[in-house]
């Protein structure tokens, strides 16, 4: 299954984030596809969560298609791990534990850092910063503006620039495979947004500047400032 990397190249998204951006060579986004970014992008809407059925009939309704292009979505959602299939229960958006969670912000972590280092060594070799600079500014007006849609989107952004700037198909292939959409779908603490924005900047600053040490030290802080909001909010909920 090719990895959906136009659009979810984010461990934080779907991300919304290639090889396969489910659009046809006319541009035309398929109907299987229409399906799955409809889903992904509503994790970070909150209209999909963690735990929800979801039903191929309802679905078919709701984005206009065929079952059949609905079957597909799912099983292309089932592969990058953000859906599970169960022949008795149908399918179900993936709910983790908190063991789960950290496991997956274990590997974000080290991903994280190695991507932001890899941009700015892009960055320094001479690739144009323009995606980068448009996504941060994107992301700066979505967060003054309180627009979580608009964050989401430009966070996708980021990422795909990001992922241009560091050359590397190994990124490419293995990034979007991180269940960051998952996490952030689930664990969602009021202080989350503010965390990630100053992160993406101080990361952004150092790739900006060509400095591929600072950018992996920001891109795993970023990562490591997640995970204690998150274990936060866990401890607060258990006492």
């Amino acid at each position: 299954m090719a990895r959906t990397q136009t659009e979810q190249a984010d461990p934080e998204a779907t991300p919304d984030n290639g090889k396969d951006s489910g659009t046809h060579s006319s541009g035309v986004r398929s109907a299987s596809g229409s399906v799955f970014y409809g889903i992904m992008k509503g994790l970070d809407a909150q209209s999909f969560v963690p735990g929800q059925r979801l039903v191929e009939v309802d679905l078919a309704a709701q984005y206009g298609v065929s079952r059949n292009s609905v079957r597909e979505a799912l099983q292309r959602l089932a592969a990058e791990g953000v859906v599970e299939l169960s022949r008795n229960k149908g399918a179900a958006i993936r709910s983790l534990s908190l063991k789960q969670t950290l496991e997956v912000l274990d590997v974000a972590e080290r991903m994280t850092g190695l991507l932001a280092k890899s941009a700015a060594q892009g960055i320094a070799d001479g690739h144009p910063p323009a995606s980068i600079e448009q996504a941060l500014r994107e992301l700066t007006q979505a967060d003054k503006a309180h627009d979580t849609e608009a964050f989401a989107a430009a966070r996708r952004s980021l990422y795909r620039a990001l992922l241009e700037a560091s050359g590397s198909q190994e990124l490419r292939r293995l990034f979007p495979s991180i269940q960051m959409p998952i996490v952030y779908a689930q664990h969602r603490p009021a202080t989350l947004q503010k965390v990630r924005m100053r992160d993406y900047q101080a990361m952004s600053d150092a790739i900006l500047a060509g400095n591929a040490q600072a950018a992996d030290k920001a891109g795993i802080a970023h990562v490591q400032n997640v995970r204690a909001a998150i274990v936060r909010k866990h401890e607060e909920a258990s006492a």
